[in-house]
């Protein structure tokens, strides 16, 4: 436990924090595969995702599950549970072709009991785990719950702090226009342009399947769109992803529909400040009061001005911007602005 408690304030990036935390949780219970991914909060749409062989091979089924059919320890109900830890067997009562999952995903690559976790730090979910067992009577057992249940808050730290500490830089490119990728509705890449193929290429994620021609997280917000387009569910379908040089990339999934039939177009492009600093902020524990003081700041606003907004004491402003200042590790508003105004390049 301790162990796992130095991991997640050691400062590692995010692949080396999730290969590292998969090694230590298996120095403690069995597992015989794992999913680990990384999502956005405001969304719970991934924004990495690390699948271990032979889960890897069926992402394309895992996604259509988790974002378009209905089965057991989903994870947006996990994160917004009082447990965010569920086990397959003991959702399904030890019958597990109850679970769609199961049944068309899991017993066709010989995985039996999964146990999931949502990655909750702050309120917010920073990640997801599913570990798997190979087919077998014998799933995880209590302790072994347990056990993950008591690091869960540890990994989830982990993962946040890989947010914080992720630079939050302008996009260097000299590209303009946005990234474009038109997918049919079975998700096969129709067409795509040279400034999305530019953009993919520097996404840091490098861990999705090989046989896939885009990354996991981007399928997820096409997946996400056509399931709430069937349920006709109203949901965001935008989330962020790192770029290799540093800062971050919007991917906003919309439908179309036309002479080809039912498509979805992503757009991807270098986030600003708007579409960044809440998540970075978020990352570093900021609180929705100490948030909007900050919001307030990159729009240049006086004191008074952000006094008379807030309904607060110029005293309390103080006080918020000092536990600002500390949690970045700043010391003016000039710095404050430098530290979050993401240009991108257009």
């Amino acid at each position: 436990m301790a162990d796992m408690e130095r991991l997640s304030s050691d400062g590692l990036d995010l692949d080396s924090f999730r290969k590292e935390a998969l090694r230590r949780l298996r120095s403690s219970v069995s597992i015989d595969a794992a999913f680990f991914a990384s999502v956005d909060p405001t969304t719970m749409l991934f924004t990495s995702a690390l699948a271990e062989t032979p889960l890897a091979a069926v992402t394309a089924l895992f996604l259509d599950n988790e974002y378009v059919r209905d089965d057991v320890n989903k994870f947006a109900r996990l994160a917004a549970a009082s447990d965010p830890v569920g086990s397959l067997d003991r959702s399904t009562n030890g019958d597990r072709d109850m679970s769609a999952r199961y049944r068309d995903v899991l017993a066709p690559i010989g995985m039996g009991d999964e146990l999931r976790v949502a990655l909750v730090a702050g309120g917010l979910c920073w990640g997801v785990l599913c570990l798997h067992r190979a087919e077998s009577p014998l799933g995880f057992d209590a302790a072994e719950v347990d056990f993950v249940r008591r690091v869960a808050p540890f990994l989830a730290g982990g993962l946040r702090r890989t947010v914080a500490l992720f630079p939050a830089i302008p996009d260097a490119s000299n590209s303009s226009g946005p990234g474009i990728i038109i997918l049919d509705a079975d998700l096969t890449v129709a067409s795509i342009n040279p400034r999305a193929e530019s953009i993919l290429a520097d996404i840091v994620d490098s861990d999705w399947p090989t046989h896939f021609d885009l990354p996991a997280p981007i399928y997820a917000a096409a997946a996400h769109l056509l399931g709430n387009h069937r349920e006709m569910v109203a949901a965001p379908t935008a989330t962020r992803l790192r770029r290799g040089g540093g800062g971050w990339v919007t991917v906003q999934a919309s439908s179309l529909n036309g002479t080809a039939g039912r498509q979805v177009a992503v757009v991807l492009d270098a986030a600003d400040t708007a579409a960044v600093s809440s998540l970075i902020l978020a990352a570093h524990g900021l609180t929705p009061a100490q948030s909007r003081v900050v919001a307030l700041v990159l729009q240049g606003r006086s004191t008074p001005s952000i006094v008379n907004e807030l309904h607060i004491s110029a005293n309390t402003l103080q006080e918020h911007l000092h536990v600002v200042f500390d949690k970045l590790g700043i010391g003016s508003r000039r710095e404050l602005v430098a530290a979050l105004s993401v240009r991108g390049s257009r």
